[in-house]
This record gives structure tokens, sequence and C-alpha cells, in this order.
């Protein structure tokens, strides 16, 4: 045996006493990303969605290989598949019941902890948790959900593979996402309507109510606008009082904003906030508008920063 086998022989000795898998070569350059197979005597869909959710990243973190990784490669599988997955895994997770979308976001973290550590210096970890918050967290994103980002946010809060300013981002957008959780009482708030009278949020009597942080220049509130003004099921809800719209400017042009007064519906309930505690307070964490939330009668959230698609699917339209 020559020096540079020896050495080698070394090295992997070594690797094995240390419980490392650090220095491993990668088996192979790229691979199709290994979907769970969810077990045949899983037949009822909600235990399939909840099984499936749990797994999902099983085989794609399985400790026993180590796969080629470059700047468009993590673990075998190329980034753009991997984003498809992320996207097919946020997709899934929200068909599920709540608990068990918890406890997919949970498995995740603790599968790509365990990789990580295994593999030490692997693309993986960073790669990712990127596309994570991305699908998860982004107020872009059609697939944006607060309440399964926050056990992640939780857990990354608290990783001690990464750096202490990141662990301190996520800890931060932890406690965002603790805010105004559906199951619980929305935070009360004053605004100024459009008569210049002080009103309360909770103040406001109704069923249902929708509230909107809005901007009169959006143009994404004037889709959301269109679309509750050609309703004609919604038009009803509002006019018998079942439902209140109720729509908050939260910015500081408030010359801005009584200009638009004209362009708002006659029966929405339009204001601003005069005392900027809602942003600036983090008592709502608007990140982009519109922000819908939809409360019930003793102002309960029932939808937190939803999308208008699922605000129109929780009304059953």
């Amino acid at each position: 045996m020559n020096l540079r086998e020896l050495v080698l022989a070394f090295v992997a000795v070594l690797s094995v006493a240390c419980g490392t898998k650090k220095v491993q070569a990668p088996v192979s350059q790229t691979r199709a990303f290994p979907a769970a197979e969810v077990p045949m005597m899983i037949t009822e869909p909600s235990e399939r969605i909840a099984w499936l959710g749990e797994h999902f990243w099983d085989r794609y973190t399985a400790t026993d290989h180590l796969y080629y990784s470059d700047s468009v490669t993590v673990n075998g599988v190329t980034l753009d598949d991997l984003e498809k997955q992320v996207g097919i895994f946020a997709t899934l997770i929200q068909q599920g019941a709540p608990e068990d979308g918890e406890k997919a976001m949970t498995a995740l973290y603790t599968r790509m902890e365990a990789f990580q550590k295994a593999f030490v210096g692997a693309n993986l970890l960073p790669q990712l948790t990127g596309l994570i918050t991305r699908y998860f967290y982004d107020p872009n994103s059609p697939l944006r959900s607060e309440e399964l980002y926050l056990p992640f946010a939780k857990a990354m809060a608290d990783c001690p593979l990464i750096e202490s300013l990141d662990r301190q981002r996520y800890a931060r957008e932890a406690r965002l996402c603790a805010l105004n959780r559906p199951g619980t009482r929305a935070a009360d708030f004053r605004f100024i309507d459009t008569a210049g009278r002080s009103r309360t949020l909770y103040g406001i009597k109704a069923d249902l109510l929708l509230l909107v942080f809005g901007n009169p220049d959006c143009h994404a509130c004037k889709e959301l606008q269109t679309a509750l003004e050609g309703s004609e099921e919604l038009s009803a809800a509002i006019a018998s009082g079942e439902l209140k719209v109720v729509d908050i400017y939260i910015d500081e042009d408030i010359d801005a904003w009584k200009e638009h007064i004209p362009q708002y519906p006659a029966s929405w309930i339009n204001g601003y906030d005069p005392d900027f505690v809602i942003r600036t307070d983090l008592v709502y964490d608007v990140r982009a508008v519109p922000s819908l939330y939809l409360l019930s009668a003793d102002k309960t959230v029932l939808l937190k920063d939803a999308t208008p698609e699922q605000f129109f699917a929780a009304m059953g339209m």
C-alpha cells in the first residue's frame, strides 16, 4: 500500500470512529426526487395525506448515502426539481388537518437537521430552508401559510447549525407568525372612518367580518374590490349586515387616502390608523397588501392573511 492509499484508508477509519459522514464521496451525479410511498393499508384520504406529509422527505434526506451537490444540485436532485417538490409538499399539507400540517413541518426540520449533522458542509440545509421560507412565508406566495411556517421557524430559531443572526431572524419571524393566529381573538385597534369618527374594530357588530388592510393605489386591492362587488352572494350578505367589510389604510399619507374615498364601496366601512400602531407596534404583521382576515362575531380569527381565493372558498364560493 502506497502513502496515498494509506492516508485515504486512515481518513475513512477516522470518519467512522467519529460518527460523521462528512468526507464520504458522492455516489451519483443526479437523481430523480425519491418520492415517499404511502403504505397500502392506509386507505382513508385524510390519513394518507397525514402520513405522506410526515414522511415526504424521508427518502430524500436518508443518511445512508450522500449524493452530488453543487450550485444547482442538492443531494443529487436538481434545484428546479427540489423547488417543485416543495410546492407539492406545501399544497399537500394544506389539504390536511392543521395538526397534521404542523407534524409534517416538524418532521421536515428533524430530517433536515439530522442530514446536515451527518454530512457537514452539505448544501441541503441552506437550499431547502430558503425554499420553505419562500413558499410558506413570502407575502407574494400563493401557498403562504404563517400557521404552517410557525413550527418550522421556531425550530430554526434553536438550530445549532446556523449563525446567530439567522437564528434571531427566525425567532422574530416566529413571533410575528404567532400574532392573531386562527382560533384566537383578533387584536382590537382604533381607526378613523370616512366621516372622521373614531371607532374600534370590536365596536363593529356582524356575524362575519372581513378585515382588509389595503391601499388605494394597490392593483391587487382594486382586483379584490371588483371581485367582492361582482359576487351576488357577498353583495347580499353585506346588504343584510351578515357580512361587513372593514378596509383599513395603515400608511402615513392620509391625504392620498382621503382623495380615494369616493372609490370605496358605500357599503364598506373604511378608515385609517391615526396612531400608526398597526404596523409600527406590530399589532398585525402586514407584510403586503391586500392582507385579509376573516373574523367571527366575537372577533375570533377564522382566516389569517388569507388570499382572496381562500376567502372565497371559506364563503363557499
